[in-house]
């Protein structure tokens, strides 16, 4: 992607950076991943912290392979391999004043981090990100690219669609003040997906910003196959219930609209064969439910001849309907309570017991400080 504008990432005192990126199964992109953050034309020290989780690929020995080419990154193991573990784990291994996410099929364009800085000084927000660009690489890829893009593919939310800059409910990754993430104590381990958004919504609780900034454009790889989308939405779905349980206030239409279109749609099927089986036409009617969420799904997908080639073309119907059916399953059926105690019982043992730099607090390195300007660090 092309470079941010840094109006002053030549000057001096800037405050060091942390970077942090969790890890599992990303042969494929990790090696480009982190040379891309490690090429960012960031003036203040920056260190980066790959944790890895069990993968059945070579992302460990590629993640330590970069860490003897490197000397910026270190290498740290995340047992249970879910993110909010390993972002916590990567947070407590690092000491430096901001903290970076970056997801390992994220690629970051140059003067991110700068720019991300300067929006932290010049708006006073505890937490500034961007939008997700999905970049497929095959026609499939593409598709589900120009889907996940789309109001009607994921929502109107402006990390996913763009918008202006200001304060917002959530931003994909995230450039934080260490100070806010420690007094709202990092991202909770219970929460295996959207566990962004629900740290953005205590950090907001708290009383600080989060801002969005449309100038911060992550290129983002998504899935490449039906099965593998069809597992993302799934849990996205069953997740986005549970959020709402734990915070109700945050419900909205864009969140219920996917599991009425599931209703509508299986009801309306299951009714109008009925009706055919026993002969009952005021129920055969109950057609017009299904038929008319295909005709939605054509005329969408027609919407978007000016941006997809006829190879990626063909696939968007489908990946529409998994996208939004999926997610909508998820969501009506929601998480298994006694599968989230005992996740949530394994992953408090396993973070105990991967944390041996955990020091009472008074021993605890202390990053208490707001971010610095350069004249302050002069001083």
């Amino acid at each position: 992607m092309g470079e941010i504008t840094s109006t002053s990432a030549t000057e001096p005192g800037w405050p060091s950076v942390s970077v942090v990126m969790p890890a599992r199964d990303e042969e494929a992109h990790l090696r480009h991943a982190v040379e891309r953050v490690l090429a960012d034309t960031y003036d203040g020290e920056l260190e980066m912290v790959v944790v890895v989780g069990p993968s059945r690929d070579r992302t460990q020995a590629l993640a330590e392979e970069l860490a003897r080419e490197y000397p910026q990154v270190r290498v740290i193991k995340n047992p249970s391999g879910r993110t909010p573990q390993a972002m916590n784990l990567g947070i407590a291994a690092t000491t430096h004043p901001i903290v970076v996410r970056v997801d390992a099929h994220g690629f970051l364009p140059d003067g991110y981090v700068a720019r991300s800085v300067e929006l932290l000084r010049e708006t006073g927000a505890a937490n500034v990100g961007g939008q997700m660009v999905p970049k497929g690489v095959t026609p499939l890829g593409r598709a589900i690219a120009r889907a996940m893009s789309s109001r009607l593919g994921i929502g109107s939310a402006p990390f996913h669609v763009g918008g202006e800059a200001g304060p917002t409910e959530s931003v994909y990754l995230g450039v934080f003040r260490r100070e806010a993430l420690e007094e709202v104590g990092g991202f909770d381990e219970h929460f295996i997906r959207a566990q962004d958004w629900e740290l953005n919504y205590r950090i907001r609780a708290a009383g600080h910003t989060v801002w969005f900034s449309p100038d911060l454009r992550v290129i983002y790889r998504p899935r490449s196959r039906y099965r593998a989308l069809a597992k993302q939405f799934f849990g996205s779905g069953r997740w986005r219930r549970e959020i709402i349980a734990h915070y109700p206030s945050s419900v909205s239409a864009r969140y219920l609209a996917p599991p009425l279109a599931v209703i509508a749609v299986v009801l309306g099927t299951t009714a109008a064969l009925v009706g055919v089986a026993f002969g009952l036409e005021w129920l055969r009617w109950a057609a017009v439910f299904p038929i008319g969420y295909l005709l939605f799904t054509v005329l969408a997908s027609i919407a978007q001849i000016p941006h997809l080639a006829l190879n990626a073309l063909v696939r968007f119907p489908g990946v529409l309907i998994v996208m939004q059916m999926l997610w909508g399953a998820g969501f009506l059926l929601g998480p298994s309570r006694a599968r989230f105690t005992r996740r949530r019982a394994r992953a408090e043992a396993l973070a105990q017991a991967q944390r041996p730099h955990a020091v009472p607090d008074e021993a605890a390195p202390q990053q208490k400080s707001p971010v610095p300007t350069p004249e302050a660090r002069a001083d």
